[in-house]
């Protein structure tokens, strides 16, 4: 298993819900900052892959589980990894962390997809290569 990314996330009030509370659906936010960075990290901008390849990744599953929940000014910590891949997808395991205790845990898959039909495509074999790479995982 690769090593995690992280991403430190501050509570904002609009995060909240009436209860002041992170809204449920805002842990989702949360985990598509921490891809997004993922991503980043390994040198993979989104718009470059758009404006480029005429691609994107969207998400095709999210199977979540809400723990503990977090509270206004909170700094929270939002952990990525990649577990499995594809031609055309990434499987991503992500987590919310406060101090080390779980809040949110996720299974992610993204799939690579025409930014115009929203058909499946491979995964550009140099953008493969740079995230089988940075995350440490060998080519199949």
């Amino acid at each position: 298993m690769t090593d995690w990314h992280t991403l430190d996330v501050r509570v904002y009030f609009e995060d909240t819900d009436a209860q002041g509370v992170v809204y449920f659906a805002n842990y989702l936010k949360f985990m598509e900052r921490g891809r997004t960075e993922w991503l980043r990290e390994m040198g993979i901008e989104q718009d470059w892959l758009l404006d480029e390849h005429g691609l994107c990744f969207a998400l095709t599953h999210s199977n979540a589980k809400f723990l503990r929940p977090a509270r206004f000014n909170e700094l929270l910590e939002v952990r990525t990894r990649i577990v499995d891949y594809g031609r055309v997808r990434i499987e991503l395991e992500q987590s919310v962390e406060r101090a080390g205790e779980l809040l949110c845990s996720a299974r992610c898959v993204a799939a690579c997809i025409d930014a115009e039909s929203f058909r499946p495509r491979r995964i550009p074999q140099a953008v493969a290569a740079q995230m089988i790479d940075a995350a440490g995982l060998s080519a199949s």
